[in-house]
């Protein structure tokens, strides 16, 4: 069976995965717009479509470092893969309930607040 790529590519693919498109672009700026939005209870439909589509991405990036994995592919081929994908999914579903949440509790505030007002 002929390797997907070599290590030194898996290196870069790795670099770019971590470092470029998971980590800093889809984890760091989308997660910090989407805590931000959601702390002020504003954009619950992008927020709520963001995390789930995040979590979805990430779970297939996870299922092709599985099937790496069990068709014999070597390490630096599926853990490429699989560390992001299993990253990515766990924060992926783990925001869809923290969103939930932060939702209820910006919804919980402003009714208190509504209720304070009115005396």
């Amino acid at each position: 069976m002929m390797e997907w790529w070599t290590p030194q590519q898996a290196g870069l693919l790795g670099g770019l995965i971590g470092g470029g498109g998971g980590g800093v672009l889809i984890g760091g700026i989308g997660g910090g717009l989407c805590g931000t939005l959601a702390g002020k209870g504003l954009a619950r439909r992008f927020v709520m479509s963001y995390i789930t589509a995040m979590g979805v991405l990430f779970a297939g990036v996870l299922l092709v470092g599985l099937y790496a994995l069990a068709i014999g592919q070597p390490y630096h081929v599926w853990y490429v893969l699989g560390l992001p994908g299993a990253l990515g999914t766990f924060f992926g579903i783990g925001g869809i309930f923290m969103f939930r949440r932060r939702y209820a509790q910006h919804e919980q505030r402003t009714l208190a607040a509504e209720e304070f007002r009115r005396g």
